[in-house]
């Protein structure tokens, strides 16, 4: 079983390891937001996130098994864990059911609020985690840019947009509290198998049921591109990607982590202009310019 690091043993900044990592994950992360609205013609939300994460669920305890990782041990994560487990449920709730209203893009920039959260919430727990004046300069303009790489969505509003725009800040908030939740328990001293385990279980346990209680039609019969759709969301997305952001968390500073995630509403812009044609503007290329910018200012070691 790997040995679980302490906090004194967590790294202080992010590694070339970490930063490949995370481009990784942003970079799926914005192309699954286009993944699950184009599959909500055919899938229903919630339905579409059970079968998702019902998928990981098995492929983490394969996983597990394979490599000998006990993870039915009790270690007191119990109650953290379902706490963890049951805030993320109400966020994909939320992102799901969200993107009937709203677009991916749109949504995208709410969601990014959960760096803040931990920005914010965490150095009350955790001391070292404290944002230097420099990185909350980086953070505040990586958000900014953003912001103003979907403003121009922002200023079209659409019938029913609003209760998405509300659902999309709902699960940023969520999001937020999760990791929040998972750094401050006993989840923060156990695998990242094991942390997973709750993140994963607990949604497809739950999900279905909120499924069912919203009049969803379950179907098990889709199309090519939705079946693949799903493998995607399921394979990379509910269990490759989500293992990786489960280890950064606990190796790596959280709050260099999440904040790093604003990448990803950047990626989903980059792949609307590349799959869906949209236009390159101008308001795009400062984006990108302002968070890189905005992730240097974050990373930068302390003198």
């Amino acid at each position: 079983m790997p040995q679980s690091k302490t906090i004194s043993d967590r790294k202080h900044s992010l590694d070339l390891l970490a930063f490949f990592l995370l481009l990784a994950c942003c970079c799926f992360w914005g192309f699954q937001q286009i993944l699950i609205k184009a599959t909500l013609a055919e899938v229903p939300p919630l339905w579409q996130a059970s079968l998702r994460f019902g998928g990981a669920s098995v492929l983490l305890v394969l996983w597990c098994l394979v490599r000998g990782i006990p993870i039915l041990t009790k270690d007191g994560t119990a109650k953290a864990g379902l706490i963890a487990g049951s805030l993320f449920t109400l966020q994909l709730a939320g992102v799901y059911l969200g993107l009937k209203y709203t677009a991916a893009s749109r949504q995208t920039v709410f969601l990014y609020i959960a760096p803040f959260v931990v920005a914010i919430m965490l150095p009350r727990f955790i001391p070292s985690e404290r944002l230097r004046l420099g990185q909350w300069a980086g953070l505040v303009l990586a958000f900014s840019s953003v912001g103003l790489a979907l403003s121009e969505g922002l200023l079209h509003s659409k019938p029913g947009q609003m209760i998405g725009d509300l659902m999309a800040v709902g699960s940023g908030l969520l999001w937020g509290m999760s990791i929040l939740s998972i750094r401050t328990s006993r989840l923060a001293h156990v695998s990242a198998e094991k942390t997973m385990l709750y993140q994963v279980v607990v949604p497809a346990l739950t999900l279905p049921i909120l499924s069912i209680v919203w009049g969803e039609v379950w179907s098990f019969q889709y199309s090519f591109a939705a079946t693949s759709s799903l493998l995607l969301q399921t394979v990379v997305g509910g269990f490759i990607s989500f293992l990786t952001w489960m280890w950064l968390i606990r190796h790596y500073p959280t709050t260099l982590v999440s904040s790093f995630s604003f990448l990803t509403p950047v990626f989903a812009l980059l792949f609307g202009v590349g799959l869906l044609q949209e236009e390159v503007t101008l308001k795009l290329l400062l984006a990108l310019a302002g968070v890189a910018i905005g992730m240097l200012l974050m990373n930068k070691k302390k003198p």
